[in-house]
């Protein structure tokens, strides 16, 4: 066995643990650091690809499987039981959460940018995130609801800062599309379902209205390509109306590219294909943005920046956002 895969495998789940699942989950909490400790379990790990070792996608593919686990033995126990089956799993599937609540962060840059807009997500997944007009936004100090009459929309609530430009009504947006290597067909009853078990255990108000928003997507059908953003996002771009915005926005996405100078080449290049590039990842994806930042990132959160520039600090799952700057260029 690779010591140093094993050492690396072993503190990803750690850091998964005190990072992400940390207040978020006890039971993923208790799970990660389970596995993190288990030879058995990082030996299982490290046959499959490294894109593959993830504690969202090991979690979720034995809950689509066998259910809900009361905790790291009854898990344990399972996985043992059943490792060519999960494995199938995880190797089939990849963990596309689409978590659509992501956009009560978007909504207050797309509120400020020039309209109308075109929209083209990277890694959309089923297109919930395409659909961020069509929810419903709590901000404490200003409820946002759809301009399109949507029957019983989903209402995400985001904790902002005194800073944030909280909006007042959502975008316009007259085009949209997504790129995605597997894009997801909600239509389809297994795909639904593997987007369900992707939804953390204890957040059974989040699993109501992902419900919602898919219902909406399955409504609405929004534009899903396949193809991979190395090498396909210029050719989507280019579709787009010349008389919008275009914007080209991503959630989560990058640390599925492990090379930094592929990351670094597709920041250079997307700002080429559009009017306002929107990252929302991890702050190690892109380290020269986080450099940049005014404020020191906040254990587990996400960095969002505009066309290369911070603008606030994001929850994962798109409840808080601490606002840190002002928009590059954002006046039309």
């Amino acid at each position: 066995m690779d010591q140093q895969e094993y050492a690396r495998t072993s503190a990803a789940y750690l850091r998964f643990a005190d990072e992400e699942a940390r207040d978020r989950s006890a039971l993923y909490d208790e799970l990660a650091r389970g596995a993190a400790s288990d030879p058995l379990v990082i030996a299982f790990l490290l046959r499959l690809p490294k894109e593959k070792r993830q504690p969202n996608l090991l979690f979720a593919a034995t809950r689509l499987l066998f259910g809900t686990p009361s905790g790291w033995h009854q898990f344990r126990h399972v996985l043992r039981k059943n490792e060519d089956a999960i494995r199938a799993i995880m190797l089939k599937r990849s963990t596309q959460t689409n978590e659509p609540a992501r956009c009560a962060t978007l909504l207050p840059v797309l509120a400020r940018l020039p309209q109308p807009l075109a929209l083209i997500e990277v890694g959309a997944s089923a297109g919930l995130c395409l659909m961020a007009d069509r929810y419903g936004y709590d901000y404490d100090r200003g409820l946002v609801l759809p301009s399109v009459n949507q029957l019983d929309p989903p209402v995400f609530s985001c904790v902002v800062n005194a800073t944030t430009p909280v909006p007042t009504a959502p975008p316009l947006v007259t085009w949209r599309a997504g790129l995605d290597l597997d894009p997801v067909d909600i239509s389809d009853p297994r795909q639904a379902a593997w987007l369900e078990a992707l939804v953390w255990p204890e957040q059974s108000d989040r699993l109501a209205k992902l419900r919602t928003a898919m219902r909406i997507a399955a409504e609405n059908k929004p534009r899903i390509v396949k193809g991979d953003l190395r090498t396909d996002l210029s050719r989507l771009a280019a579709e787009g109306p010349k008389n919008g915005t275009l914007v080209i926005f991503h959630s989560a996405v990058l640390a599925y590219i492990r090379s930094q100078p592929e990351r670094e080449e597709f920041a250079r290049s997307v700002k080429t294909l559009c009017d306002f590039w929107i990252s929302n990842e991890s702050p190690r994806i892109f380290p020269k943005i986080a450099a940049r930042a005014a404020t020191e990132a906040p254990k587990g959160c996400f960095l969002m920046s505009v066309n290369g520039v911070p603008v606030g600090w994001t929850d994962p799952h798109g409840a808080s956002l601490d606002w840190i700057s002002e928009l590059p260029g954002s006046e039309g």
